[in-house]
C-alpha cells in the first residue's frame, strides 16, 4: 500500500547531506540475567524483532522517489525484507569499556543509512565487559531511524512495541530468515506520475488557504521583531560553519527522582527546565575552560510534538515545530539560571500560543515538492552565507514508560538517546527518560568537540552544582534544624535529685 511522506517528513530528506544525515538512534543496555533462561541468544533477538514487524509500518517501509522530484516521495512495503540486513550482532574489543562503546556508537551513528532500503538499523553489541554500574554478561543494542520515518510520539510507539511489562524467553524456532517476496510488486513511475498532479493542486490550495489564516499571526510577528531590538546570538566552537561526517557521541545517567525534587526546590518550574539549566550549565563550563564564552546567552531550538499516541498508532510521520529559548549561560549561579530558564521556556510556549506558530509552520509544509527540494537547502546555505545564528544547540526530550521494560527477556536498565547535528550548530542534545531513571546525552561533530568525555564531565558537575544549591542545602537546613531542636530538647530535661540517704 502506498502512503506518501508529509511535507515535515519530506523535509528531513531534503535538508540533509552526506556530512549531515538526519537521523536519530538510541543505546539500549539490557541485563539478561532477568530472561527466564538467564541468558539472551541472537537468534532469541532475531525472533523477538520479527515477532514485531507486523505491529509498526516503520520496519518494512521503503523509500520510492517521484520521477523528476515532481511529488513528494512515497513508503512503499519492501519487496524482499532481509531482517538479518538491519539486525547485526557486534563485540567490542577488549577490554570493553564505556569510552569503546562510545566510540563504537559514534562511528554506527555517522554511519548514513542505504535509502534503497527501510531506514532504520539495529546492532546488537556484545563485550561489555569493564562499564561502571553494569553486570556483567549485558548486552546493549543501538537502534537508529530516519527521521523522516520518526519523531518523538512515534518513537515512544516503537519503544513501546519492542518492548514487555513482563521478561519472557522468546522462542528461537520460530525465527523465519526470510519472509518471501510481495505479490504486487512495487509502483512503477508511471503510476506514481499519475497522482502527482492532484497532490500538487491538493497542496497548493492547502498553501493559499493557510497563508491566508496565517497571515495576521505572520503580520504580528513582523511587528512584534521590529519593535523588539534582539541581541544576535552569539557564535561557538559549535556554531562555526559546517560539521563534519565525523561524530562523537557520550553523556551522563541520573535519578529521575533528583530531577523532580529540584523541580520542586524551585516552585513553578518543571523537569524540562531542570535540564536545559543542566545543559546550559555544561555549556558555560566547558566553553568558559576553553576561554570561549560568550557575554551574551546562548539560545537552544526544542522540538515540540503536536501529535498524540493515536496519531502514532495510525502511522502518521512527524507533526512538530520548533521552540526558541534562552539557556542563560551567562548567569553563573545555578538556582538563578533555572529561574531564568523558566521563565524563558514560558515566554516561548506563549509565543507559538499567541501567534499560532503552530498553523504557520504547518502552512509551510505544504510547499510543492519542487520548491521545496530546493527551498530548504536554500535556506541552509543562505544562513551559512550571512553567519547569522537561529540557534546554538538543540535539546530533545524524549520520556517512555516509567515502568521497568523488557527486552527477549532482558530488563533496559540504561538509555541513552542520540540525534543529528547540522552546519552552524554541531552538538544536539538529547533528555531521555523511563522508570525512573533519566539521561543527558549529546552528539557532536568531531572536529569541533575533539574531547567528549571533558564535556560529559562537565554535564555531571553542572548537575551536581545544581543539586547542590536546591535539594542539597534544603538537606542541610533540615539537618540544621534537627540538630538545634535536639539540642534544644535536651536542655529542658531536668535531672532529678537524689532522694535523701
Amino acid at each position: 500500500m502506498l502512503k506518501q511522506l508529509s511535507g515535515m517528513d519530506s523535509l528531513f530528506l531534503y535538508a540533509e547531506s552526506h556530512r549531515a544525515p538526519l537521523e536519530v538512534g538510541c543505546l539500549q543496555i539490557y541485563d539478561p540475567s532477568t530472561s527466564p533462561n538467564g541468558t539472551v541468544r541472537f537468534k532469541e533477538i532475531l525472533a523477538t524483532f520479527q515477532s514485531r514487524l507486523g505491529r509498526c509500518d516503520i520496519f518494512r517501509q521503503k523509500l520510492v522517489e517521484v520521477p523528476f522530484s515532481l511529488d513528494h516521495p512515497y513508503w512503499v512495503e519492501e519487496d524482499d525484507f532481509d531482517l538479518e540486513y538491519h539486525v547485526r550482532h557486534i563485540s567490542l574489543p577488549k577490554p570493553g569499556d564505556w569510552g569503546q562503546l562510545m566510540a563504537q556508537i559514534a562511528r554506527l551513528q555517522a554511519r548514513q543509512l542505504d535509502h534503497s532500503r527501510p531506514l532504520w538499523m539495529a546492532h546488537i553489541i556484545e563485550g561489555l565487559d569493564n562499564v561502571p554500574g553494569i553486570p556483567p554478561g549485558c548486552f546493549a543494542m543501538f537502534m537508529k531511524f530516519h527521521h523522516s520515518a520518526i519523531d518523538g510520539v512515534t518513537g515512544q510507539d516503537v519503544t513501546a512495541i519492542m518492548h514487555d511489562q513482563e521478561p519472557y524467553q522468546p522462542d528461537a524456532s520460530s525465527y523465519q530468515p526470510s519472509m518471501g517476496p510481495r505479490l504486487d510488486g512495487e509502483p512503477g513511475a508511471w503510476n506514481l506520475l499519475a497522482r502527482t498532479p492532484l497532490n500538487t493542486m491538493v497542496n497548493s490550495t492547502k498553501l493559499g488557504f493557510g497563508f491566508l489564516r496565517a497571515l495576521p499571526a505572520i503580520v504580528r510577528i513582523g511587528l512584534t521583531l521590529a519593535e523588539k531590538t534582539r541581541t544576535p546570538i552569539p557564535v561557538t566552537v559549535f556554531n562555526e560553519g559546517r560539521v563534519s561526517p565525523n561524530r562523537v557521541i557520550d553523556g551522563r545517567f541520573f535519578d529521575l527522582s533528583e530531577f523532580r525534587a529540584i523541580r520542586t526546590a524551585i516552585t513553578g518550574t518543571k523537569v524540562n527546565d531542570v535540564a536545559l539549566t543542566v545543559v546550559g550549565g555544561a555549556l558555560r563550563r566547558y566553553l568558559d575552560a576553553k576561554d570561549a564564552l560568550p557575554e551574551d546567552t546562548l539560545v537552544v531550538a526544542c522540538p515540540v510534538n503536536l501529535g498524540t499516541e493515536y496519531d502514532a498508532v495510525a502511522g502518521r510521520g512527524n507533526l512538530l515545530i520548533m521552540m526558541t529559548a534562552e539557556l542563560h549561560t551567562e548567569i553563573a549561579d545555578p538556582v538563578e539560571r533555572l529561574r531564568a530558564v523558566h521563565d524563558s521556556t514560558q515566554d516561548a510556549k506563549d509565543w507559538i500560543e499567541r501567534f499560532n506558530a503552530a498553523s504557520i509552520t504547518q502552512t509551510l509544509m505544504n510547499l510543492p515538492a519542487p520548491v521545496a527540494k530546493n527551498f530548504y537547502p536554500l535556506v541552509t546555505a543562505l544562513a551559512l552565507y550571512s553567519e547569522k545564528l537561529l540557534l546554538n544547540t538543540m535539546v530533545t526530550n524524549v520520556a517512555v514508560k516509567h515502568a521497568p521494560l523488557y527486552f527477549a527477556g532482558a530488563k533496559l536498565i540504561r538509555a541513552l538517546a542520540t540525534g543529528p547535528v547540522i552546519d552552524q550548530s554541531g552538538i544536539f542534545h538529547t533528555v531521555f527518560s523511563f522508570d525512573g531513571k533519566l539521561s543527558i546525552g549529546f552528539t557532536a561533530c568531531r572536529e569541533m568537540l575533539p574531547d567528549p568525555q571533558f564535556y560529559a564531565d562537565c554535564i555531571q558537575e553542572s548537575f551536581d552544582e545544581l543539586k547542590q544549591a536546591t535539594i542539597g542545602k534544603q538537606r542541610t537546613a533540615k539537618k540544621k534544624k534537627a540538630r538545634k531542636k535536639k539540642r534544644a530538647t535536651a536542655s529542658k530535661k531536668v535531672i532529678p535529685a537524689k532522694a535523701a540517704g
